[in-house]
């Protein structure tokens, strides 16, 4: 296929698909730390030119990394469904971007869709498209999740309760917990960064968070954010497990520097359907972030975005409750500045599990008061079933915060 246009008097040619690609993403530092990205806006607007006339079997037959060699490429592709891709193939990546965006078009026309779909031809898309493109077109995506509460439901904002501790006290993180409670953080998760990955340590915080969640009557869940074998041992021997985290990358190479691999997260997802303690039936909690795959040399020469789809084709085989995407905290090596995050955090937003929250970056860091803040700037509110418990104990009201609300030593008054 020749890749070539014409702009202002001057040819562009592409050599093959994977740098077509990389040249019509938007500027990231890490696509030129790649050397795939664009050396000018004029060669960026050339390739995304060339990428609109691409059919989209093409993209289908030209994965990041060859169907031999990696079991990721082998789980999306296997997971196309057939049919609807048959209906979608000879479509332009142009076409199938303004397909989207058309006011005909529903939800569950793109859902439908979405089925026939590689992570690389998503990719395509998305490259195509302007920040208000994304915005539009995750809103007409809505995605809710059940664990022991529901996530995603229309005008809400959960938020991630991340009481972190340099030597994981329990007491010390207990106290966390009651403060960004009784800000009303942690109706997606109370969700602890361990320092010690050891099974000891993880079992004790798991014990310590499920007996708040227990003793209050919250209607959320509990996660430590320990390697996944570590969890997967914990719940093999009853600890109370509410969602199973783990990092997810989008290639073999990048799974194998986590230690994980498909059959794995297979082995924990099937654990978690039995044995955490929520009615579910979402029980799992990814990690994924643009550049990782850089990182640890595992990209294939590819763009960071394409790898950050593969991820979310990786991630879906198991309907989690939430994705986090780790947008600019790997380091402006890959995402240079707040122009960068943005764009990456949008394209993130579209291609994997749209949502209203982005629960890694609500935590202690940010403070607890940025998800009320949030949800009074844009008239939300917490996920319905936190926010009856919240009223329950007097922390809000007709969606404000009360007086009592902020004080974390309500929690020991019972």
């Amino acid at each position: 296929m020749l890749l070539r246009t014409k702009l202002h008097g001057k040819t562009y040619e592409f050599p093959d698909i994977r740098l077509l690609m990389g040249k019509a993403n938007e500027e990231k530092s890490g696509d030129r730390l790649a050397g795939v990205g664009a050396e000018t806006a004029a060669e960026r607007v050339a390739a995304k030119l060339v990428l609109a006339e691409v059919p989209m079997w093409v993209l289908r037959e030209h994965p990041a990394v060859p169907y031999d060699q990696d079991e990721i490429t082998r789980l999306i592709q296997d997971a196309v469904d057939e049919s609807v891709y048959t209906e979608i193939k000879d479509k332009t990546v142009g076409d199938f971007r303004e397909w989207i965006l058309a006011d005909t078009t529903s939800t569950d026309m793109i859902q439908r869709a979405s089925n026939g779909l590689t992570a690389e031809m998503i990719a395509g898309v998305t490259k195509l498209m302007s920040n208000l493109d994304l915005m539009y077109a995750a809103k007409k995506i809505p995605v809710s999740a059940h664990c022991n509460n529901t996530i995603g439901s229309p005008g809400t904002l959960s938020s991630r309760n991340q009481p972190n501790h340099p030597t994981d006290s329990p007491e010390g993180i207990r106290a966390e917990i009651y403060e960004g409670l009784s800000y009303g953080s942690g109706d997606s998760v109370i969700g602890i960064n361990p320092v010690d990955d050891s099974y000891g340590s993880v079992a004790r915080l798991l014990d310590m968070s499920y007996d708040i969640i227990k003793t209050w009557n919250i209607p959320t869940q509990n996660c430590l954010l320990a390697h996944v074998t570590t969890q997967m041992k914990c719940m093999q021997s009853g600890s109370p497990v509410g969602l199973v985290f783990q990092s997810l990358s989008g290639s073999q190479k990048g799974n194998d520097s986590f230690g994980i691999s498909v059959g794995m997260i297979d082995e924990a997802y099937q654990l978690a359907k039995k044995h955490c303690f929520p009615e579910g039936p979402d029980f799992m909690y990814f990690e994924t972030g643009q550049g990782s795959e850089l990182s640890a040399d595992a990209n294939n020469g590819w763009d960071q975005l394409v790898l950050e789809a593969r991820c979310y084709g990786f991630a879906k085989r198991y309907h989690p409750y939430q994705v986090n995407t780790v947008v600019g905290f790997i380091g402006p090596e890959y995402l240079y500045d707040a122009r960068q995050i943005q764009r990456a955090g949008l394209e993130d937003h579209f291609m994997g599990l749209p949502m209203g929250d982005d629960s890694m970056l609500s935590y202690q860091s940010t403070s607890y008061h940025d998800a009320p803040t949030l949800r009074q700037l844009f008239n939300l509110r917490p996920a319905p079933e936190f926010e009856a418990w919240m009223e329950d104990l007097g922390l809000i009201k007709d969606g404000v915060l009360t007086e009592k609300a902020g004080d974390p030593s309500f929690f020991l008054k019972r």
